[in-house]
């Protein structure tokens, strides 16, 4: 594997790690010290402390812990429902996926980011409402792609045969429908990580996520611009782990996708 492709996965790797066992590190990321109140990074704490004097290279390790239990609740459940919502509508037809269809365009008719604020402002804060509110934007994308898939593989050779044999619905979306999709799936769920975790960054900078006094890279950010002057490594060191997280995910995805692609690999393949 070549240096460049081995940066977005040593960074991702090092992000699930620290999610994983950051409760069994020796850290103190709620710990207050009066005397390190906005310290700059020095040989003993290399990312510094912030405007209550606690440790933010600890607080990084929670905030890591909060993006990636989000980002993989979400995007695992938006995908599912996704395309559970998606391959229904376009395997039953009529009525069934008009009203999919009509669903989707509801829903897509407003940003995003803009409905999920809407949501976790009605919730109320707090990171399981954070969840909730992102699932219900999340799902969109997938059951629109899985439908579009499922309506341009449905009337093949092989799924009409199943079907001229008697066997189940479920039993044909499930061996016989689900693989043929799954790839571009799989790739738009890669990508999706990356806007779970901006998005879950932008809700906690504006209150909405998690509450003090957890820890959420977006919150830390948020702490921190109060003192850009004279405390500026308050927002660069949650908004680097921000940066190197986002773009490491959306360069693992584009690789996911041209390993996966089946037309770019019999082009490439050609032009040698």
């Amino acid at each position: 594997m070549s240096l460049p492709a081995l940066l977005p996965l040593t960074v991702l790797v090092v992000w699930g790690s620290l999610a994983l066992v950051g409760h069994w590190l020796p850290i103190a990321p709620d710990e207050i010290v009066l005397a390190k109140i906005l310290a700059p990074p020095s040989w003993d704490e290399w990312l510094g402390y912030d405007d209550l004097g606690r440790a933010i290279a600890d607080r990084l390790v929670i905030g890591a812990q909060t993006s990636f239990v989000v980002a993989v609740l979400v995007t695992a459940v938006s995908t599912a429902l996704g395309t559970l919502i998606g391959v229904t509508g376009a395997w039953l037809g009529g009525m069934w996926d008009h009203g999919v269809v009509r669903i989707i365009d509801i829903v897509l008719a407003f940003p995003g980011v803009l409905l999920a604020i809407a949501l976790a402002g009605l919730l109320g804060p707090g990171i399981e409402n954070v969840v909730i509110a992102l699932i219900a934007v999340g799902w969109v994308g997938f059951a629109r792609l899985a439908r579009a898939q499922a309506l341009s593989v449905k009337h093949r050779e092989h799924i009409q045969a199943a079907q001229a044999l008697g066997t189940g619905s479920c039993t044909i979306i499930f061996r016989h429908l689900l693989p043929l999709i799954t790839t571009p799936i799989i790739v738009e769920a890669s990508f999706g990580i990356a806007g779970v975790v901006i998005a879950e960054a932008g809700l906690s900078f504006l209150g909405l996520g998690v509450q003090p006094p957890a820890a959420s890279w977006g919150s830390m950010i948020r702490d921190g611009t109060r003192y850009m002057l004279v405390a500026p490594h308050m927002v660069i060191a949650p908004g680097l782990a921000l940066f190197l997280v986002v773009l490491s995910v959306n360069l693992l995805g584009d690789r996911i996708r041209d390993k996966l692609d089946v037309r770019s690999r019999v082009l490439a393949s050609s032009s040698l």
